[in-house]
């Protein structure tokens, strides 16, 4: 179960990697990177071909990052998403969220059992501040229902 301080600890970092980000425009990675962006967080997209996304440089793998990030948003199929968290442990990355759609039993097991920090089942864009008017909304619904972390 994801805990309440894994997603606060995860958003307040303000330099993430983003696993998911894509050429083609209408993906949730892209806008994850978008409104990500413009809430003030530095972002740094990994992408094995891509120069570009969003008019953002790429980086084809964690080792080719500019500087540390505090934690990896993994935007993913699920099949995909074991590789790339084992990837982050490798790179030293400590924090990770399996996007809802990225999450795998076996990626949130690596990480559980790996020592890392996994936020999963939920929307970044839910948490991350200031959340959109309909993210607000959202997570009033999910309280009210009891679905948001504890």
């Amino acid at each position: 179960m994801t805990s309440r301080a894994a997603v606060s600890d995860f958003v307040g970092q303000q330099k993430l990697a983003i696993v998911g980000a894509s050429r083609r425009k209408g993906k949730f990675g892209n806008m994850a990177l978008k409104e990500l962006r413009a809430k003030g967080y530095k972002l740094f997209p990994v992408h094995p071909e891509a120069d570009m996304i969003e008019g953002q440089k790429c980086y084809r793998s964690f080792s080719a990052l500019p500087e540390a990030v505090g934690g990896v948003l993994v935007v993913v199929p699920p099949a995909q998403a074991e590789k790339v968290v084992r990837e982050a442990a490798e790179a030293g990355i400590r924090r990770v969220w399996l996007q809802q759609g990225a999450e795998s039993p076996a990626a949130v097991r690596f990480c559980e059992e790996n020592g890392m920090s996994v936020v999963h089942s939920e929307c970044i864009l839910m948490f991350a501040e200031p959340a959109a008017w309909f993210h607000r909304a959202h997570r009033w619904v999910w309280k009210l229902l009891g679905k948001l972390p504890q």
